[in-house]
């Protein structure tokens, strides 16, 4: 094939393995503009969306052109440190720093994992060799390498080890087993995303379905405010690149299910609404709506086919689309129940309540047009068992409450039926497993009721829509012949915990299980399709590991050629070959669909668990079962990099550069002062005006103040400013080589700060000049986190300065890529005095240790904002000596197990002083209700101040729906329990905090209460809050609940409030109006002032009278 662009246009020819392409000498020479070189490239690569590394970067005009040009993350990179600069300069000045970004090139080896980056533009390859382009490149990655004026184009093949997962049971089949020998247990990540948390543990999971096809993963979810389920859902289909996970486009969902629907109560067909194949995915775009197709790369609308309103599941096989629809009128009526005008307090519908569906049909398209082929709507497809809908081998399969039938998949007519009947009344999440396997039909169900039968006209099955769980008798696996329907062989199965029975034919034998609660076995047996006979055994799980939850999580398990993957507590890989698991309590799937084994990763998207809540990961995850990334063990020398004034601040304490240095009333660290108290002895009048504001925009970071500057991180632009903090005058600012989530740090005229590049910088205060930078990270490999590129090993901005002292934590989790190290560095210098790594896994397995589970706690460390009490240092519930040794956790400090920067709100965390976090849907809340806890907690000599819950119940604690209506709600035991609200508070600091520990060990009702001096309900929502002296500052939107639009006043765009209160007893001194709200703890006190960080990008000064 041969491509030819004439008149000045790019010249594409292509050969065996390889596409050459030349630039005309004008684009060389810089004639035309980098807009149109971007443009070029980009059609060239045939690459739309993802992550692209432009390797000589220069000035970074054309990196920014190709930012600019879709749904791409692009970085930079140079070896000369001046066209870094240079290049960081432009990208500032289109608006466009953080999805694009310019970093050094230090050595020929590219700093990130394998299998990462989409496209790489060579202009100077600096030394980087065609075998470091092609590890970085993911599967079907481009790069295009400049050579004497010429472009070659290398593609990097997709690998045949490699499967796709197009349907919720991988493909039309249903046979959820990826045929990927690449995917294996979790060492290391590849990527992460939002949301952080689902929206509620007790309510329709947030994740629908989850399927992928081409390099992207495609995904429905709802992104409504986590900090409160009860507003309206945002349902978004999403998609990602698979192997960067770049967001590539979004497409609002309308209506769909009722997200106050009870938690692991169904629908079971939810997942069967979305389907990718080729270029397309296929979907309806709200409920009752007809399917369409989307174009993958771009979401765009392709086609919409008539006759599919009401559709409810799809499969796609051999370019036909087969279609399980319903009345969209009845659907509509359905998704109403519950729903209730207007927020003050919403009462669903509380399970069990009978939610039969509409009457269904099959519709069979051909999916390029959209053509007819056929539709069958009759008493027997009429009750079509959810989920049970296959196709293989020119048939068309599925079952009712009587039958399994098979139809000729292109004309619709039967070809046999056999009879198989199903349990009448069961629950709204239970189904048949019907899964096709060459020429057998594996059916799976639970047993049926040896009640009398009515007649065939009143055999409606009764779906009970219930959160009870456990709820899974023993049941029957038959194999028919999906020649003849003939009846082979049958076996004892029994359905998950709340999810339909597994049927996994993996390695050319049939899995099912037992494994709903914890005493249960597993899966133990893989039997011959063909005979039933067992082929295969292995022991029980427990001889293994502790499986600690008491029961599977409630959501179907899968499996690849090579694994089982299943969902007992965490994540568990069995070999198919050995039968030896390997367990990973630190990780979950999500709520009723799980996890996604495919594209050789494994997809885990985010959770709304408490179970082992100290050491498991939130967010969506995408993990690689490859080598750790824990990189070469790092020579401390070559960690540190010298700036250009590190002579001068390495060898001298410089003193405050302010005419009047006021230490007593500065803010110079997050929080106020190391122990993150929140408080200040500096007073503030209670009436304050607005004395300067300076917009910067973007995301902010809360702000410190001292020797007259304005600290502020611009977070997504990798920029530290300061401002001058008597007019907000800006005075410099200095760009890093990652997001800087948190302020920075300022002590003896210097400016400290992490930064998710993994590195700790030391800037000259008085002009913004860099002294040092040490990179706490142990190798340079990057990822993309949340749409940006960050190390593998993070630091948070706001490190730790205590006693001369710089303290920083890089990594993301105990269990991956070598773990967590905590490192010590010398404040003048940057030397590294000690550094603690911090690995929970076992050394010689590098996986989870075995018989480290007790119940639903486990060891475990996930990264923090430090902090100190002037003995110890904190990391969450984590405990260090000074000198940096691991110490038992056992003295109470201020943290959250969610960690200080989570802005999240989610409903089964807090902030507490204390030493643990109890876990486990009955767990989480014991703490909060014996401690004080809170959303945001400041502590003073007086005592603790906070804004919060009422209460914390195991029934959720949430605000603004009625607590009757939860599952867990128990009417005798709970009716002093029913409604939480938000108010502020005072209390003491915990006296006795083992004692209550011992009382809670013995049943939460038994353990003492925690007492407050007084509480009082705010106008308010409280975001941020400061100690000010006498004065208790809160701000934040108005109270939400109250508002004509209550999740755009949530998100700030109402407004915010700020309020002065007594700490006496709480009563409001004074109360005004803010144009937006702070960002999360984004309010501070300094030097008689108030400084705040606002939502819309603004930094603010209030004070008592004019300067």
């Amino acid at each position: 094939m041969a491509r030819r662009m004439r008149n000045g246009r790019l010249m594409v020819i292509t050969a065996v393995g390889f596409t050459l392409a030349w630039w005309p000498a004008s684009l060389a020479a810089g004639a035309e503009t980098p807009e149109a070189a971007a443009r070029e490239i980009l059609e060239a690569s045939g690459v739309r969306g993802g992550l692209i590394v432009h390797l000589g970067c220069g000035d970074g005009r054309l990196t920014a052109a190709l930012a600019a040009s879709g749904p791409y993350v692009v970085q930079g990179l140079d070896a000369d440190p001046a066209h870094v600069e240079a290049g960081r300069r432009h990208i500032r000045s289109q608006g466009l720093y953080g999805r694009a970004s310019v970093a050094r090139l230090a050595a020929a080896r590219l700093p990130y994992v394998d299998n990462l980056v989409n496209l790489i533009v060579v202009e100077r390859p600096g030394g980087v060799s065609t075998d470091e382009l092609l590890r970085v490149l993911c599967p079907g990655g481009v790069a295009l390498i400049q050579q004497q004026g010429q472009w070659a184009r290398r593609e990097k093949p997709w690998p045949a080890t490699i499967d796709q997962w197009t349907h919720f049971l991988h493909d039309a089949s249903n046979n959820a087993v990826a045929d990927d020998s690449v995917v294996g247990p979790p060492r290391r990540l590849q990527w992460v995303g939002g949301p952080r948390y689902q929206r509620s543990h007790d309510h329709l999971a947030s994740v629908s379905a989850l399927v992928s096809s081409g390099g992207r993963i495609f995904y429905i979810v709802d992104e409504g405010p986590i900090a409160a389920v009860v507003l309206a859902p945002q349902w978004r289909l999403v998609s990602r690149d698979a192997f960067s996970g770049v967001v590539l486009w979004k497409r609002p969902i309308q209506r769909w299910d009722w997200h106050l629907r009870g938690f692991r109560s169904g629908p079971s067909d939810i997942a069967r609404r979305l389907v990718a194949a080729g270029d397309r995915v296929y979907v309806p775009l709200g409920l009752g709506q007809p399917l369409c197709a989307l174009d993958a790369a771009s979401g765009r609308t392709v086609a919409t086919y008539q006759g599919t309103e009401g559709t409810l599941e799809v499969i796609f096989s051999d370019g036909v689309l087969f279609v399980v629809a319903g009345d969209p009128g009845a659907m509509a009526r359905q998704r109403r129940r519950g729903e209730r005008p207007g927020l003050a307090e919403v009462r669903p519908q509380r399970p069990p309540y009978v939610d039969n569906p509409p009457p269904k049909r099959i519709v069979a398209l051909e999916a390029a047009t959209g053509r007819l082929l056929w539709e069958r709507r009759d008493a027997d497809t009429s009750e079509l068992m959810p989920t049970t809908l296959a196709t293989s081998g020119g048939r068309v399969f599925f079952q009712n409450p009587d039958y399994v039938i098979c139809l000729d998949a292109a004309s619709g007519k039967q070809l046999w039926r056999a009879e198989r009947p199903t349990s009448r009344s069961r629950p709204a999440w239970s189904a048949p497993t019907l899964v096709v396997y060459g020429d057998v039909v594996l059916s799976a169900d639970r047993a049926v009721s040896q009640k009398k039968s009515p007649d065939r006209s009143e055999r409606q099955v009764e779906w009970i829509v219930t959160s009870a769980g456990g709820q899974a008798p023993v049941g029957e696996l038959v194999a028919f012949s999906a020649d003849t329907g003939r009846r082979l062989w049958s076996a004892p199965c029994r359905e998950c915990y709340n999810a339909p029975v597994d049927v996994l034919v993996a390695d050319g034998l049939v899995w099912t299980g037992n494994l709903v609660r914890a005493r249960d076995p597993g899966v133990t047996e893989g039997r011959d399709p063909k005979t039933g006979e067992v082929k295969r055994t292995r022991p029980k799980d427990q001889q293994f590991f502790n499986p600690g939850m008491g029961h599977q999580r409630c959501y179907r398990n899968k499996a690849t050629n090579r694994y089982l993957v299943l969902g007992r507590s965490g994540v568990e890989f069995i070999d198919l070959a050995t039968g030896v698991p390997v367990p990973h309590h630190w990780t979950r799937g999500t709520c009723q669909y799980g996890v996604m084994p495919c594209n050789g990763l494994l997809y885990v998207p985010p959770h709304t668990c408490a179970c082992f809540i100290r050491s498991k990961l939130t967010g969506f995850n995408c993990f690689s079962g490859g080598p750790s990334a824990q990189g070469r063990e790092p020579k401390a020398k070559s960690r540190l990099e010298r700036g250009p004034v590190y002579d001068e601040l390495g060898t001298v304490d410089p003193q405050p550069a302010t005419r009047n240095p006021r230490p007593a009333t500065d803010w110079p660290t997050f929080r106020h002062d190391p122990a993150r108290s929140g408080a200040t002895p500096s007073a503030v009048p209670a009436s304050v005006d607005v004395a300067w504001k300076e917009r910067l925009g973007g995301r902010l970071s809360s702000v410190v103040v001292a020797d007259g500057k304005l600290l502020v991180a611009q977070v997504h632009a990798h920029t530290v400013h300061a401002l001058d903090a008597e007019n907000g005058q800006p005075l410099w600012q200095f760009t890093a080589g990652g997001r800087v989530d948190s302020p920075p740090t300022f002590w003896q005229g210097r400016v400290f700060f992490g930064c998710a590049d993994g590195w700790v910088y030391c800037l000259r205060a008085s002009d913004g000049a860099l002294a040092w930078r040490f990179r706490a990270a142990p190798d340079e490999q990057r990822i993309i986190a949340c749409d940006q590129l960050e190390s593998l090993w993070p630091v948070h901005g706001s490190v730790l300065v205590h006693e001369g002292v710089v303290y920083c934590a890089a990594g993301r989790s105990s269990y991956l890529d070598g773990g967590i190290r905590l490192c010590r560095l010398e404040a003048t210098t940057g030397q590294l005095l000690s550094e603690t790594v911090i690995d929970d896994r076992d050394p010689e397995t590098g996986y989870q240790r075995r018989d480290v589970v007790q119940g639903t706690n486990m060891p475990g460390a996930l990264p923090d904002v430090l902090s100190c009490d002037g003995t110890s240092v904190f990391m969450r519930h984590r405990r260090f000596d000074l000198e940096g040794r691991p110490q038992p956790p056992d003295v109470p400090h201020l943290f959250s197990a969610a960690g200080f920067l989570d802005d999240t709100w989610w409903h089964r965390a807090y902030w507490m002083i204390g030493t643990l976090m109890g876990t486990n849907y009955g767990g989480w809340p014991r703490a909060g209700n014996r401690l004080p806890a809170g959303r945001l907690l400041v502590v003073g000599p007086s005592g603790v101040y906070g804004f919060g819950r009422n209460q914390y119940v195991h029934h959720g604690a949430h605000v603004g729906i009625d607590g009757a209506t939860v599952f867990h709600y128990n009417p005798t035991r709970d009716a002093q329990r029913r409604h939480t609200w938000y108010q502020a508070f005072a209390t003491e600091w915990p006296r006795d905090e083992e004692a209550a520990n011992r009382a809670a060990r013995r049943g939460a009702r038994r353990a003492p209460a925690k007492q407050y001096r007084w509480t009082r309900k705010l106008p308010v929502w409280a975001r941020a809050m400061v100690l000010a002296g006498d004065t208790l500052w809160v701000a934040g939107p108005p109270d939400v609940l109250s508002s004509d639009d209550p999740a755009g006043t949530w998100e700030g765009r109402h407004g915010g409030v700020l309020c002065a209160l007594s700490t006496d007893d709480g009563k409001i001194l004074s109360r005004q109006r803010l144009p937006s709200p702070p960002v999360f703890d984004g309010l501070i006190a300094a030097a008689g002032r108030l400084y705040l960080a606002t939502m819309d990008g603004q930094v603010c000064c209030l004070s008592g009278s004019k300067p």
